[in-house]
């Protein structure tokens, strides 16, 4: 896509999230005439422009010479449709990045571990001494990232937004893994793992999931690989000894690293390579991986309660996630794993996990909007109503040794603001527990 002439241009941004907000921002300064949309109802701003709630206005998007589109707004929206039809173009907050930064990126996406990888490069470059700036899909948006210099951009990239990007040229980028998530807007798998490997079209070097074939782009050459099974180039796990491997040879003891679980020496083994194929160090790589504690709501130990460990993984909103947990935490387990699941499941095949809930959950308890259909996969299941009714239950059936893991493999909103709300909730009932 050629570059935008945004000086004097009528624009139409929709959606007014924070990526929202500052494309306002953004285009305000390179003298765009802006418009804001929003489907609430109610809304202020203290943007001195134009707003229009409730139903997208039709007229006023064909009238526009550029639609800026925020990830959480479909594409097929049908006045979005419309305008693109019409010959409006239609692009995100990325795309905008893409055309105006002159930094190197570093560009990760992948159905799961995307913020944890994303915060492993950070702390790795910035180990070496590097000025490091991160966005995109977690913590600050791509666009305000660019009122500050640095080194390097490390950006978490969600399909959503590579859906209107055209432009980026990572130096280096990922497809962590691809697992079924967001049908309910993409349609089908492949046309999720489509979207997914757009990442790769302008990108210079490439790292790739060796145990995940489509994460693998359909010509450009793989530069690095990272994976669980063996190999004698890339980055490897070697299980019996507990210790990450770099072209066969040991790399990164795991015991000494914060971080547990092959699910997250799998993530360790993607920052590592993304950071060296940036040309980061293997000290600094290391560093930043030993010293690295995780994520809040992402297999996040909040308590020791009685000699069971609380795991909150709140964030774990697909069935791939939830399957990356269990995985990670089975190898090590003493006692029973006790499993809370449900919420709404964005139209996934929850089938999947039949055989893994079968061997590795001892206790499934369930709830929310598809609780009943992953209850109907294991036979010892408990249904509740609240996450606080979840965590009595666990509590109940839960003796030393044993995991209680929240790993919902299903999107909060049916019952949380967030998956942050529905980890903060978890979090409370836990701590009530000791009181």
């Amino acid at each position: 896509m050629k570059k935008v002439t945004l000086a004097n241009k009528n624009i139409v941004v929709v959606g007014m999230g924070l990526s929202g907000l500052s494309c306002v921002r953004f285009l305000l300064t390179k003298g765009a005439r802006v418009i804001a949309m929003d489907s609430r109802s109610e809304l202020t701003l203290s943007l001195d422009i134009p707003l229009f709630l409730g139903d997208f206005n039709v007229n006023k998007l064909i009238q526009a010479d550029l639609i800026v589109l925020s990830p959480g707004v479909d594409l097929n929206t049908p006045a979005i449709k419309k305008a693109s039809e019409s010959g409006v173009h239609v692009i995100g907050d990325i795309e905008l990045f893409a055309q105006f930064t002159r930094c190197p990126v570093i560009a990760i996406t992948g159905s799961n571990g995307k913020s944890t990888v994303t915060h492993l490069v950070a702390d790795m470059c910035k180990a070496a001494g590097k000025k490091v700036l991160m966005g995109g899909n977690v913590g600050v948006p791509a666009l305000d990232l660019l009122e500050q210099s640095a080194d390097v951009i490390v950006l978490e990239l969600s399909s959503f937004q590579l859906e209107t990007t055209f432009s980026l040229m990572p130096l280096v980028a990922t497809v962590l893994n691809i697992t079924e998530d967001h049908l309910d807007r993409h349609g089908d798998l492949t046309t999720y793992h489509q979207i997914k490997r757009k990442v790769y079209q302008n990108c210079q070097f490439i790292v790739c999931n060796r145990d995940d074939l489509l994460t693998y782009p359909v010509s450009n050459k793989v530069t690095m690989s990272f994976g669980l099974s063996q190999s004698s180039t890339g980055f490897s796990w070697d299980k019996n000894n507990a210790i990450i491997l770099l072209d066969g040879k040991p790399f990164l003891d795991s015991k000494s690293c914060l971080l547990a679980g092959a699910h997250n020496m799998l993530n360790i083994q993607a920052a590592a390579a993304l950071a060296k194929v940036f040309g980061i160090d293997d000290h600094s790589i290391r560093q930043g991986a030993r010293k690295f504690g995780g994520l809040p709501h992402r297999c996040q130990t909040i308590s020791m309660h009685n000699d069971v460990r609380w795991i909150n993984d709140s964030k774990a909103t697909n069935i791939g996630a939830t399957l990356a947990a269990i995985n990670g935490l089975v190898s090590n387990l003493k006692g029973k794993l006790i499993l809370i699941a449900g919420g709404d499941g964005k139209g996934a095949d929850f089938s999947v996990m039949a055989e893994c809930l079968t061997h590795s959950v001892d206790l499934l308890i369930t709830l929310g909007k598809d609780g009943d259909k992953i209850a109907s996969l294991h036979s010892n299941n408990i249904k509740v109503q609240t996450i606080q009714d979840a965590v009595l239950m666990a509590s109940k059936h839960s003796q030393v040794g044993d995991i209680v893991l929240l790993s919902p493999a299903c999107a909060s909103l049916d019952m949380f603001v967030s998956y942050q709300q529905r980890g903060e909730y978890f979090t409370q009932a836990v701590k009530e527990l000791a009181a």
